[in-house]
């Protein structure tokens, strides 16, 4: 069998010396090695400590709390902390008005933005760099300024009292960074696919829908878990638009959470805060895991 030969570098002595090593890599110094897991282990601890110490306190009664150390454990577990957050505290209607008020502004704003991001990309008219800068204009302006015109707003038109206020706060607020970040990801798409769809006689509403969605739902799924984070956790809005005890959202909700009398209950209110942050943290693990493989599995095959 035939074979390739490699010449053998020699030294500068000539044939009869041995041939010389290529220098081997330095591997890192175990001191480093020692500063970097150090390092790791102090981050990981300031991230999931203060979960594991919400965790216990949500199980301590409410004289644990007040009588004893902050960071004692629970004399008694009281896993009725959960069922009364839930019942007591009507956790479980204020997690059903952030859904009702987050899913559809989410599913508008990210259709919107994407049929927005597409146009200004994809299709060719005039004034769509202009409209591209109007759209970043959004971006700078404080969601307080819009407040009270929007309240206004809502009361004239008999919204208030629904959850239409939220929806189409959310969706108007996030609509302006949704865009920018759609038509810059479309800018990566190859032209060459929407040339070729308009050859075979594809309008735009099909090239839309058919060709652009695929291609994009690796930045639907990132844009999307980036603005549901953004809403779920607001504050502002749905305090300042929520007048009614039933269409409170869960954070509006966990700022009212009393027990009888207007005491505070601690153990319910830690229940019910950590029934908040697990809940959302299992949805960021699960999306983020989609996000990541639609991107490695979405590239384009030439």
């Amino acid at each position: 069998m035939a074979t390739i030969d490699t010449p053998v570098k020699t030294s500068a002595g000539g044939p009869g010396h041995a041939p010389v090593r290529a220098p081997r890599p330095r591997r890192g110094r175990p001191g480093s090695r020692l500063r970097v897991k150090v390092v790791v282990a102090l981050l990981l601890v300031v991230e999931v400590y203060p979960m594991i110490w919400m965790l216990l306190t949500s199980l301590k009664s409410n004289d644990d709390y007040l009588n004893n150390s902050t960071w004692s454990l629970p004399t008694t577990w009281e896993w009725s902390n959960y069922t009364e957050a839930w019942t007591t505290g009507h956790i479980g209607l204020y997690v059903q008005n952030s859904l009702l008020a987050v899913v559809p502004a989410l599913a508008l704003m990210l259709l919107l933005g994407t049929a927005a991001g597409f146009a200004l990309q994809v299709m060719v008219w005039k004034g769509r760099s202009l409209t591209l800068l109007v759209f970043l204009a959004g971006m700078m302006v404080p969601p307080q300024m819009i407040l009270l015109p929007l309240f206004t707003v809502y009361f004239q038109t008999g919204l208030s009292g629904t959850l239409w206020p939220l929806i189409l706060t959310y969706t108007g607020t996030g609509l302006p960074l949704t865009v920018f970040m759609m038509a810059t990801y479309y800018r990566s798409v190859p032209r060459e696919l929407f040339e070729a769809a308009t050859i075979d006689g594809a309008g735009i509403l099909r090239a839309f829908w058919t060709i652009s969605l695929p291609l994009v739902r690796n930045a639907l799924l990132t844009v999307g878990l980036v603005q549901f984070f953004f809403i779920w956790n607001d504050l502002l809005i749905a305090l300042t638009f929520t007048n009614n005890q039933d269409l409170r959202t869960i954070q509006v909700g966990l700022l009212n959470f009393t027990g009888d009398f207007g005491a505070t209950q601690y153990g319910p209110l830690f229940a019910a805060i950590c029934i908040n942050v697990f809940g959302t943290l299992v949805i960021y693990l699960f999306l983020n895991q989609k996000v990541m493989k639609g991107l490695t599995s979405g590239a384009l095959k030439g």
